[in-house]
């Protein structure tokens, strides 16, 4: 696929790049040319692996490089697990990396959030600022020197400049750029380039007058080959006449470097084989060639995986708490879900033809199997009720082994949340583990546990009479020789023969109607909160407790 300039339209990344419309419009007929295909043939290519993704023979490095600007999200996690699959499953090393040199928009709390995010997920690190490596630091505000190193070896060769313009000149080149025709964010004159010699800029700079070190951006930039997207060939929206030029920023006026550059000579030095990142930098990728162009590097592989969407197609916003991986730990999320959850974004496990695959995959499994040939180029929508099955499935497992510290421990978390809601303070341990050990099966999430679907089993609950009249669609008198019925045989509502009990009852009175029957009958016991089976509350409860609430609902109803 070549993915040509008359693409490109305005952004704030300069390199206007919008992958998705273009996948969608174009489709390489494999001669460098674009050809239209109709939407439907679209759709599907999205799903087709591309040819390129071959799985190294050899142990890659690859790196996980979040900016501490925010807390560990959805989007973030699946760029670490794709990081740090590909490693593993190569047996090579996965690194942590801070990009932290926008210090303005640095985040109190936030590098301890994606220390313990990983930590929590299992998600091992090589190398990292806590746990050290072979090219420390690897915390980037703290690489000033090496970035410095590398702009002065730019400077002296003629491929970078100091710029000195102030900040009210280059506003008006900005402002000036969205007047051309067309208009265009690439809005710098090289002025500093054209005006001032090196040995003048020499001066200027030990003057100490204030400066940034800009790239002499090339001509056109590099194509390069994205094993996922194939080839692409990306330039900035200028036209020449304007002798407007990209001429990216390296070293800042504080003296740290901007992302692109420390990103790639951190790259380069921690000799990093595979860069997986999201899609949104597909545009800053060129100024990334161009620059290992410059140095004479050999560039990384790159992978650039689609957006996360919602199941509507919108672009998944990072300032929702939901997407905050910690938010959903408090939410009772697990990390094996969350993993499985995640890894499914835009990748597939192989399968021979004819197999089904199983959707549960567990970070072990999934460092032995994970290829690089299942990632697939559609937009990945986020189905909340996804997150919901895969944690059912592993709170299931792992409640199960009632001996495990885990279920001990939701036990003991359980009783101190139930006792502190229901305000009792002699609940019994014994009774939170009883239930605990029937229902869990039913729960989504742990904390469900704790909230008032499942209160009953532990206090009385209130009743509504109106509330069940519509529920049952039955007349109150109805009701009341239903409630009757069930205090005559209140010796025989048990476990073991409580089906044996509701037929009696209904050959004594056949008008009833079974469902009527249950209903009210679970309603005595358990309020208006359903989905736990009558005999298995009739067994928790036991027969003292089932005698006492169909008593009093029928006190209640006034039948005595």
């Amino acid at each position: 696929m070549l993915i040509t300039k008359r693409h490109f339209h305005k952004s704030s990344a300069n390199l206007a790049f919008n992958l998705r419309t273009i996948l969608k419009e174009n489709k390489s007929d494999g001669t460098g040319n674009s050809k239209c295909t109709d939407h439907h043939e679209h759709e599907h290519s999205h799903h087709k692996h591309s040819p390129l993704l071959v799985q190294p023979d050899y142990p890659v490095r690859t790196r996980f490089a979040p900016s501490p600007t925010g807390f560990l999200h959805l989007g973030s996690l699946r760029t670490a697990l794709y990081n740090y699959l590909l490693a593993k499953s190569t047996d090579g090393q996965f690194l942590l990396r801070l990009e932290d040199t926008d210090q303005n928009r640095l985040v109190e709390g936030a590098e301890d959030n994606i220390y313990d995010t990983l930590k929590w997920l299992d998600v091992g690190v090589d190398e990292g600022p806590i746990v050290g490596g072979p090219y420390v630091p690897y915390r980037q505000s703290e690489r000033s020197e090496i970035y410095r190193k590398y702009s002065d070896k730019l400077l002296q060769e003629g491929l970078a400049y100091r710029c000195f313009c102030s900040k009210e000149r280059l506003d008006g080149l900005r402002d000036s750029a969205r007047l051309l025709k067309p208009p265009t964010t690439v809005s710098y004159d090289r002025h500093c380039l054209e005006h001032i010699s090196l040995e003048e800029s020499n001066l200027l700079a030990k003057g100490g007058k204030s400066f940034t070190i800009r790239f002499k951006s090339p001509d056109s930039y590099p194509e390069f080959t994205d094993l996922l997207h194939g080839t692409i060939n990306l330039q900035p929206q200028v036209n020449p006449t304007d002798r407007r030029y990209e001429d990216p920023v390296l070293l800042k006026s504080d003296g740290l470097p901007t992302y692109h550059f420390a990103n790639v000579i951190d790259d380069h030095l921690m000799k990093i084989t595979h860069v997986i990142r999201g899609e949104e930098w597909v545009a800053s990728t060129p100024k990334h060639i161009a620059l290992y162009n410059a140095f004479g590097w050999e560039k990384p592989n790159f992978v650039h995986i689609p957006l996360l969407t919602t199941v509507s197609g919108k672009k998944l916003s990072k300032r929702s708490g939901d997407i905050d991986i910690m938010s959903l730990k408090k939410k009772g999320y697990l990390p094996e879900a969350l993993v499985n959850f995640s890894v499914l974004f835009g990748w597939n496990p192989k399968r021979e033809l004819g197999e089904k695959t199983s959707e549960i995959h567990t970070l072990d499994e999934l460092t032995k199997t994970w290829l690089l040939s299942g990632l697939t180029k559609g937009n990945a929508k986020v189905d909340w009720k996804k997150l919901d099955f895969f944690n059912k499935h592993y709170l299931s497992e792992k409640l199960k082994d009632s001996s495990s510290d885990f279920f001990k421990t939701c036990v003991a978390e359980s009783h101190q949340n139930l006792s502190r809601t229901l305000k009792l303070d002699n609940l019994d341990v014994t009774k939170v583990e009883e239930v605990l050990k029937m229902i869990y099966p039913s729960l989504t999430t742990v904390n469900d546990f704790d909230t008032e679907q499942y209160h009953y089993f532990f206090v009385k609950p209130a009743y509504d009479k109106s509330e069940l009249l519509s529920k049952l669609r039955v007349n109150e008198d109805v009701l009341k020789v239903i409630s009757q019925e069930l205090v005559s045989h209140l010796d025989k509502l048990t476990h073991s023969s409580f089906n044996a009990t509701i037929g009696e009852i209904l050959a004594d009175i056949p008008s009833l109607k079974k469902r009527a029957v249950f209903q009210t009958l679970r309603y005595a016991l358990s309020g208006p909160q359903s989905g736990i089976n009558l005999p298995v509350i009739l067994e928790l409860l036991g027969p003292a407790e089932v005698n006492e609430r169909v008593v009093a609902f029928d006190k209640y109803l006034g039948s005595e």
